[in-house]
This record gives C-alpha cells, sequence and structure tokens, in this order.
C-alpha cells in the first residue's frame, strides 16, 4: 500500500444519474474508503454507494437525519455525524460540510490536520494552508463543472475527475 487512495464527493443532492456515474468511478478506482461531505438529500441516494466503505456527514440539505442514519447503518457505512475527525495513516482529518464557514476557517487555524474536506459551496478546492491541505470535491449538482476528487496518500496530490451529465 504505497499510496493508497481516498475518494471524496459532496453536494449530490438527489441528482441520481450523475452519482451512479460517479459511483462506478469510485468502484473502478477502488479506494480504501470514500468520505461524503454532505447534501445527500434522502436516503435512498446513499444505496447508490453500496459496495464501497463510505464515511459522511450531514449538510444543510439533509432533513432526513433519522432516515439516513438509519440508511448508513444498514449498508455498514460508518455513523454518519455533523463533524468527523479521523487519523488515517498517521495523516489526521477533519470533515465538515461546510454550512458555516467560520468551523473551517478554525480547523484550518488550529493547524492540526493534514486534510481538511468540506463541500457545501459546489466549487473545487485545493489550498495548503499552513501544514493543512483543504479540499472541497466540487459538487455532483448545480455546478458549472460536476466533480468528485481522490487523494493519494502517499504523495499528497489530489485529483479531481469531471463527471459527464
Amino acid at each position: 500500500m504505497t499510496n493508497p487512495v481516498i475518494g471524496i464527493v459532496s453536494d449530490t443532492h438527489e441528482n441520481n444519474r450523475v452519482i451512479t456515474k460517479a459511483v462506478k468511478i469510485f468502484k473502478e478506482r477502488n479506494p480504501e474508503f470514500v468520505v461524503h461531505c454532505g447534501d445527500i438529500v434522502s436516503p435512498p441516494v446513499l444505496e447508490r454507494f453500496s459496495g464501497l466503505k463510505v464515511k459522511v456527514v450531514y449538510g444543510n440539505n439533509d432533513g432526513e437525519r433519522s432516515g439516513l442514519r438509519k440508511k448508513c447503518h444498514e449498508l455498514g457505512f460508518d455513523e454518519i455525524v455533523d463533524t468527523l475527525e479521523f487519523e488515517y495513516l498517521g495523516k489526521k482529518f477533519f470533515v465538515y460540510h461546510g454550512t458555516n464557514p467560520t468551523n473551517i476557517q478554525k480547523a484550518i487555524d488550529k493547524q492540526w490536520y493534514d486534510y481538511i474536506l468540506h463541500g457545501h459551496t459546489h466549487e473545487v478546492r485545493n489550498e495548503l494552508i499552513g501544514v493543512s491541505r483543504v479540499i472541497n470535491p466540487g459538487a455532483l449538482f448545480m455546478a458549472p463543472t460536476l466533480t468528485i476528487a481522490f487523494l493519494h496518500t502517499g504523495t499528497g496530490a489530489v485529483e479531481f475527475v469531471e463527471i459527464p451529465e
């Protein structure tokens, strides 16, 4: 495992046709796991990610919290939470949808995290601020270009992949 890869997606907003295409790419590339940065919208959307290891945070459009929590459990995903912190291969991660940008800025200011993953803006972001690489994979809904991202943890490289409509 010289350069394990993590998939990153956000703001899928029930755009099922595009989600299906994105999940196909995730499954072809076989990342260690996929991080969904929120705005799933409804529990059935998560079924499209079946067969992948997934970590999920709530977004501001995720009103069906109990249904999403139940579906994550049924599919064997990690528990869905508002803010996620975890360590993987010695790197510290912070994941938050981005509804309140102040929370992202506080995580950046702490300089505790190697990677800060967020969504919400529907805009691609790959920015190194101090020791923290801040990544927004873009969105699969209402964005000029629909994208997902792959983080190559061995090198720190971030690759954005356009999903055709």
